[in-house]
């Protein structure tokens, strides 16, 4: 007894201080009976959280997540169920009237009590914004029709996937047909997985959340890996990610990629050894404090979280996740698994056929995300699957006739047709898992280098490969090249952990005293964007990195200001100062938005280790279309990476502000956000078009035009000195353009004959009175008369668009190319025809699950128009 009372004391002191090891449970939201905000305290202000509440006649629900001093506070509504939000403008009002007191001149009321105690509690509220309801969705192939698979006939199985099944004691039915893990037809081409699996590495302690549209744990397939403590499904605040609607398939698919058991069930999973956990939020309205809550849930012990989603891929939408996602983000790879990081893995986005670029959704152009781009079975870049930048690697996924097969939902069900660049991305953290397993104490900047450094050039006569700094090659379309499990793990078992983060923010340059306002958004000052492009230069000296401690460069990120009466003519290309270019920004036709971009931020990683000493310059393109016009106003510069001196690392501070312009060098504390945003988030189910399973990929076709291997960078318009066809010469680096290029110049110079022959004998036509069907032969020299055709034959000498048909003769790499390829039983085998391709159930829309009323919204980085709301009943 008495040893019992001595242990009180330090048992009741160990409760209070131990960090939880566990999730909480979200309180149920009723949007029908209250309007919900979320708050930020700041502790420093003097008044409490509950002072700060009922100033402003609000109750406090919860915390935010795991974000400290984020709280979600509720009022209730004057008429439960009416569509207006009936206390929002009180509340709203309550905070003005707030800041009118804490900001008051007047002498008498300045002096008395009241006056302090408004300062005091206005400076204690950081932040206070509304959240409304709206649908997240997913990214995938709800159109397509399906037929379940049936299991392969023992005499049809691939002997390869027969031996390695064997081998191993394989007895899933679908192993054989697995082929991103066993690929008989194109033995180069699969996430070489069965010689981890032979030194027993399988995943084993790591917990991969899907955070989607939930995840069947009653799936055998699935069952004995799933992970109900960090589940949680945010749509209907229940503990258990239950799919719960017809199309609530896509969280299973991905989970069965990296968890699926090795039993008598469908295939096996990357990572058949580690833990799967579901967080379900693409089944209905959510709030960003959802959404951040989601992306934290469990972050002390799960490793890896799966996104395979973002803003619609439709080519002309421009989103990113709001101030409190962000500030979510942050956390976890501040915070999350100890310290070292949460990993974050997000689809780059499917909709390349549309001109989509990853670089115009907020989530895949993250400094923290690992980005994931897709290749098919035969190692062909799809049609579907985006080109930037920020893309770091491919996986594979559907294409040239087949598709994933994994785990569907409903016991002992299976799918055959799971694709796009939502089945790459649960492929890459299948091989995240493994690594982690063997080395938990990689960070997330670890995992990045490793993926960098690892990953396997493919189809090397792509003319999208380029040189880096570093002797690297890098592409738009497959990042540094092909994710490959065997050389990632290997690699991580040796690998020496990377320094702290450090960072090098400059203040923004405002070109002609370019500047953004924060009351209303509205941009002034800056240069038009001349024909040829307009140009600013930043210069980066050796005291500029010591004196932020930087070592090295990761990742470089640039803020632009550009307005624009139709954003998609506008490019953006940054050039280092040893004359690598990243193109930040291609056209996107689709894009009509006329609100340009106001702040926002795109990056590059195709600098990663370069030498960033010397002059760095941006150049503004424009289609120069009549009628269509823009200026420029200013940019930042920014650069992550290593710091030099460990012992000197700072924490970041997410600022709030970095839209404004002018913008100073960062604070070592958080700013007063000024607004934040809820979107829509397109389902995976919604984003790929009906071919994506059979269409041919490519691999000889660079991402965006005028960028031929070897050549100098030419402009998307050309300079007075310039002309149409001053990079020409460029053509013969691939014969094929040379020649199509020839045809084309052919065919013009027949039809301008032709022109001119009719012209001369009808002795009526002028310049002025040019036919529609008729092209301006000025057109040649560089001037191109206003009108439809005229553009039109602008465009006939860019690149091939990514909506055309593109060519049924991939080049494939032959396994003899690859280096280090761990082959283990693939030597020798024959390689057998590929599967028939199968589909799976119909599925339905998302309608019927749409049962919140979503309101407007502040836009404050992109188009208003890329944001659904759900509807109330």
């Amino acid at each position: 007894m008495r040893l019992c009372l001595f242990h009180l004391p330090w048992l009741l002191l160990f409760s209070l201080v131990a960090k939880p090891t566990f999730s909480y449970s979200p309180e149920r939201r009723s949007y029908l009976t209250h309007d919900y905000l979320v708050l930020e305290h700041n502790p420093a202000g003097g008044a409490s959280l509950d002072e700060c509440a009922g100033e402003l006649g609000v109750e406090v629900v919860e915390q935010v997540g795991e974000l400290q001093n984020l709280w979600l506070v509720r009022s209730v509504k004057a008429m439960p169920g009416i569509l207006a939000r009936s206390t929002r403008d009180n509340v709203r009002a309550r905070y003005e009237s707030l800041r009118t007191r804490a900001a008051a001149s007047n002498a008498f009321w300045s002096r008395s009590g009241h006056q302090q105690r408004a300062r005091r509690i206005f400076s204690s509220i950081h932040y206070l914004e509304e959240q409304v309801p709206r649908q997240r969705t997913k990214r995938d192939d709800s159109l397509i029709q399906r037929a379940p698979p049936p299991t392969t006939p023992a005499d049809q199985i691939p002997d390869a996937a027969s031996a390695v099944a064997a081998h191993l004691g394989i007895s899933d039915p679908l192993f054989p047909t697995q082929w991103h893990i066993i690929n008989p037809d194109f033995p180069e081409h699969m996430m070489n997985v069965t010689g981890l699996w032979e030194m027993g590495i399988t995943g084993r302690g790591v917990i991969t959340s899907l955070v989607d549209d939930g995840l069947d744990y009653n799936n055998r397939d699935l069952t004995e890996n799933f992970d109900a403590a960090h589940s949680y499904d945010f749509n209907d605040h229940t503990d258990l990610p239950t799919p719960a609607l017809a199309d609530d398939r896509h969280g299973t698919r991905c989970a069965g990629q990296i968890g699926a058991v090795k039993n008598d069930v469908c295939g096996v999973g990357l990572a058949y050894g580690s833990k799967v956990a579901g967080v379900r939020i693409l089944s209905g309205p959510i709030t960003d404090v959802d959404e951040a809550a989601a992306l934290n849930y469990g972050f002390h012990n799960v490793s890896i979280y799966s996104c395979s989603w973002g803003p619609p891929d439709d080519g002309k939408s421009m989103e990113g996740p709001s101030y409190i996602i962000q500030k979510a983000v942050v956390n976890g790879v501040q915070n999350g698994r100890g310290g070292k990081g949460s990993i974050f893995v997000f689809a780059s986005g499917n909709g390349a056929m549309f001109g989509d670029q990853c670089n115009f959704d907020g989530y895949t152009n993250s400094i923290y995300s690992v980005t994931v781009a897709a290749v098919d079975y035969k190692g062909l870049h799809p049609y579907y699957s985006e080109a930037c930048a920020a893309n770091m690697v491919v996986a594979y996924s559907s294409g040239s006739g087949k598709s994933i097969v994994t785990s569907d939902v409903g016991d002992g069900k299976c799918s055959n047709a799971h694709g796009g660049t939502s089945a790459a991305a649960p492929n890459a953290a299948g091989v995240f898992a493994l690594a982690l397993s063997v080395r938990p104490d990689l960070s997330w900047r670890d995992i990045q280098h490793l993926c960098v450094r690892t990953a396997r050039q493919i189809n090397p006569g792509d003319p999208d490969w380029e040189w880096t700094a570093t002797g690297r090659s890098f592409s738009y379309k497959y990042g540094y090249g092909q994710l490959d499990a065997y050389a990632f793990v290997t690699a991580a078992e040796n690998w020496s952990l990377v320094k702290p983060q450090a960072w090098f923010h400059p203040s923004a340059i405002q070109v002609n005293n370019g500047s953004l306002l924060e009351e209303n958004g509205e941009m002034t000052g800056g240069v038009p964007i001349a024909r040829g492009g307009v140009s600013s230069t930043f210069t980066v000296t050796k005291e500029m990195m010591e004196q932020h401690n930087l070592e090295d460069i990761e990742h470089v990120t640039v803020r632009v200001w550009i307005s624009h009466t139709k954003r998609g003519d506008v490019g953006v290309e940054l050039f280092s100062p040893n004359g690598i270019r990243s193109v930040l920004a291609a056209p996107r036709s689709q894009d009509l938005d006329s609100t340009g971009f106001r702040g926002w931020r795109f990056m590059s990683i195709k600098h990663w280790g370069e030498n960033p000493l010397g002059q760095w310059t941006i150049k503004i393109l424009d289609q120069s279309v009549e009628g269509q016009n823009g200026t420029f106003h200013g940019w930042r510069l920014m650069f992550w990476g290593s710091a030099i001196d460990s012992s000197k690392a700072k924490t970041y501070a997410l600022p709030s502000n970095e839209y404004l312009l002018p913008s100073l060098e960062e604070p070592e504390t958080i700013d007063v956000p000024t607004a934040a945003t809820t979107k829509f988030l397109p389902k995976p189910t919604l984003g790929l078009p009906d071919d994506h399973e059979s269409a041919e990929g490519e691999a000889d076709q660079p991402a965006f035009s005028g960028k031929p291997v070897g050549s100098a960078s030419p402009t998307m318009t050309p300079t007075p000195d310039e002309g149409w066809f001053s990079d020409m010469s460029n053509l013969v680096y691939n014969s094929r353009w040379f020649f199509g290029a020839l045809s084309v110049v052919f065919l013009f110079g027949i039809g301008a004959g032709v022109y001119l022959w009719r012209r001369r004998v009808g002795r009526r036509a002028a310049y002025s009175s040019l036919a529609v069907e008729d092209v301006a032969m000025t057109s040649v020299t560089g001037t191109v008369r206003p009108g439809v055709r005229a553009k039109e034959l602008y465009d006939a000498f860019g690149e091939v668009s990514d909506d055309e048909d593109v060519d049924e003769e991939g080049h494939m790499l032959g396994a003899s190319t690859q280096s280090e390829l761990h082959a283990g039983f693939l030597d020798d085998e024959e390689s057998a025809e590929s599967s028939p391709r199968y589909r799976d159930d119909p599925e339905v829309g998302d309608d019927e699950q749409r049962h919140l009323t979503a309101v407007g919204r502040p836009d404050s980085v992109g188009s208003g128009s890329s944001w659904e709301h759900a509807s109330q009943t």
